[in-house]
């Protein structure tokens, strides 16, 4: 995380007026407990550019100044903007020394409460790059889900402005995520180990349809990939979301966009990505049939998933499923064992 020169922020109160595409500059403190936070550095008034469209997909771990850059590049110079459910404002300082924006300001959202406040909106739509943080996904889903935070992500996104997230902010970017609803605040991270003998473990909470972003229909993501062994997690998530959506009557294939710690994937209008970053890179999983066994309290059995991952460098392709760079391999689950097609059965 990257600290910041509180001196230079311009900071603003949530019981503070705001004017339509003007930051408040007080203070960097909530007016009572639960009300939002606003800090923003450079400019006091927003400025109107053009932003491009581009998702940075970042897997976690230390932040990559290429994939803030990008997102800056396509913000045209306007303002950027950190939406955070706790933390501080570290992200601004690091953000202004990287990129020549009008503004850089982070919005801290830390309660259903708050979500509500309309004036959070005013601050979201203002934004040419809105880039959510790291740190725990089921706020996100609890605390923004169905209020104008949600409501205002998505008009930036159909605005066709650029967008990117890491760890939970990349968690929630797909049309399927896991919103980690089940977990208790002294539980430590949900394992492989943990779910691949009951793909309906209670802490297994899938939700869909917290953001739009066309070019990451049937997706779900996940993150810190290799350093936590998250792969056979990722498998029992893609086996929940057919086999829930074949009991409900609406059979969907989805596939999964893994991100390793350090790496990004920066994903363009027509659905393509660069993979940069000195982590492990990107996998793309695809499965080709529902799960054989997928029942609670029942070991997961789950084969021919394509995997393709791609490297730093790579390139890969949402629209068709494809990618340049690639290695090619296949999984499969039986009886809730992983194995991989790989020379010396890497799953990685």
């Amino acid at each position: 995380m990257k600290s910041t020169n509180s001196a230079l922020a311009r900071c603003g109160a949530a019981a503070r007026p705001l004017l339509l595409l003007l930051a408040i500059s007080l203070a960097c403190q909530a007016a009572h407990a639960g009300s939002y936070k606003y800090c923003r550095v450079g400019s006091p008034a927003a400025v109107a550019t053009r932003p491009e469209f581009g998702v940075a997909m970042m897997g976690g771990g230390d932040d990559l100044d290429d994939a803030f850059r990008w997102l800056c590049n396509k913000g045209h110079g306007g303002d950027f903007l950190v939406l955070r459910a706790a933390g501080k404002d570290d992200y601004n300082s690091y953000i202004r020394g990287l990129c020549n924006t009008n503004s850089v300001a982070t919005l801290l959202i830390p309660s259903r409460e708050a979500a509500q406040n309309p004036k959070v909106a005013v601050i979201i739509r203002a934004a040419a790059v809105v880039f959510i943080s790291g740190g725990d996904q089921s706020h996100y889903i609890n605390w923004w889900q169905g209020t104008p935070v949600q409501q205002a992500l998505n008009a930036h996104i159909a605005a066709g402005k650029p967008v990117g997230g890491t760890s939970a902010g990349l968690a929630v970017l797909g049309e399927f995520a896991y919103g980690a609803l089940g977990d208790q605040p002294k539980d430590k991270d949900l394992a492989s180990a943990d779910v691949l003998p009951n793909p309906y473990h209670p802490r297994v909470t899938v939700v869909r349809g917290f953001l739009h972003i066309p070019q990451l229909e049937r997706t779900i993501t996940d993150t810190h990939f290799v350093p936590r062994n998250r792969l056979g997690r990722t498998l029992v998530f893609l086996a929940r979301i057919m086999q829930d959506a074949a009991v409900a009557g609406a059979p969907i294939v989805p596939r999964s966009v893994a991100v390793d710690e350090t790496s990004a994937v920066l994903l363009e209008p027509d659905g393509s990505g660069t993979v940069i970053g000195p982590g492990r890179g990107a996998y793309l999983i695809q499965p080709s049939h529902p799960p054989e066994v997928c029942e609670k309290g029942k070991p997961l059995t789950f084969r021919d998933l394509a995997v393709l991952h791609v490297p730093r460098g790579g390139k890969l392709n949402l629209g068709d499923g494809t990618a340049s760079g690639a290695r090619k391999y296949s999984l499969m689950v039986e009886a809730g064992v992983v194995r991989s097609s790989q020379e010396g059965g890497s799953f990685y």
